[in-house]
């Protein structure tokens, strides 16, 4: 990468990202999108996954500085030598979940997810559903409040709150989670090839209501659920040398 990048920047509206998008503005410039070499994104975790969604026509990198509340995708923010922390950056490349949801009439949405795909339970009724991995069924009736498949980069966001295994960048492994299960009560979920293809089926979707996430983008009253790696979408985060994201994941792995 050059040392003299042309750079776009985007900001949450949050009022310390904003603040920061003009003091770099003045300080490096802006460029539009179509023009830079490196997308800058200022705010938390939430926006980092809202700009590198932005990235999947021109795969531009993103360079994320922490401005909002949770930050483990994001570089610390510093105003100064900007343009030699990304000469310097590590690039960390991931694949999106393709997630097809099809819902009780019958219609179906597509969407794309960097974290984690995720079906809960609409109402206090458990969720009751069929996992099949490649075409073989393997749990004929899981019950509890949902269950989620998560990339590596989102193994360490709602997959780990759902006590799921944190899974290293690079590792070509999906993490299968059940979210509070009921029955059966000793299965904790499975690591899955990166290549494999998960259908959840919804028992009873009609007395038993679940709706289906993409990250944020919600799908309700689902009846099936398809998620596989779209692997022709690769995004590029950088991160400063030292705090690469396998980095941080290796840490997340031994924090108490």
């Amino acid at each position: 990468m050059s040392t003299t990048p042309r750079l776009h920047f985007s900001a949450s509206q949050r009022p310390d990202a904003q603040t920061a998008l003009q003091a770099l503005v003045r300080r490096y410039g802006q460029t539009e999108p179509a023009k830079a070499d490196v997308i800058v994104a200022l705010g938390g975790d939430g926006w980092m996954l809202e700009t590198l969604r932005g990235r999947y026509r021109d795969k531009l990198p993103v360079y994320g500085m922490h401005r909002g509340t949770v930050g483990f995708l994001m570089n610390e923010y510093e105003e100064a030598d900007l343009p030699a922390r990304l000469d310097t950056a590590v690039r960390a490349q991931i694949h999106p979940l393709e997630m097809k949801a099809v819902t009780i009439t019958n219609s179906i949405q597509t969407l794309l997810a960097i974290n984690e795909v995720s079906l809960l339970r609409q109402t206090s009724q458990t969720a009751k559903l069929r996992i099949t991995v490649d075409g073989r069924e393997r749990l004929s009736e899981l019950a509890s409040d949902g269950v989620l498949v998560a990339t590596p980069a989102g193994s360490t966001a709602y997959n780990l709150s759902a006590h799921g295994p944190i899974v290293p960048i690079g590792a070509n492994l999906l993490a299968l989670t059940p979210i509070s299960p009921f029955r059966p009560r000793r299965w904790r979920g499975a690591l899955l090839r990166h290549d494999a293809e998960v259908v959840i089926d919804v028992l009873e979707p009609d007395r038993r209501s679940v709706a289906a996430s993409a990250d944020t983008q919600e799908v309700r009253d689902v009846a099936q659920v398809l998620i596989r790696e779209d692997h022709s979408k690769p995004l590029t985060m950088l991160f400063d040398e030292g705090h690469a994201l396998d980095e941080r994941i290796l840490r997340e792995q031994f924090s108490l």
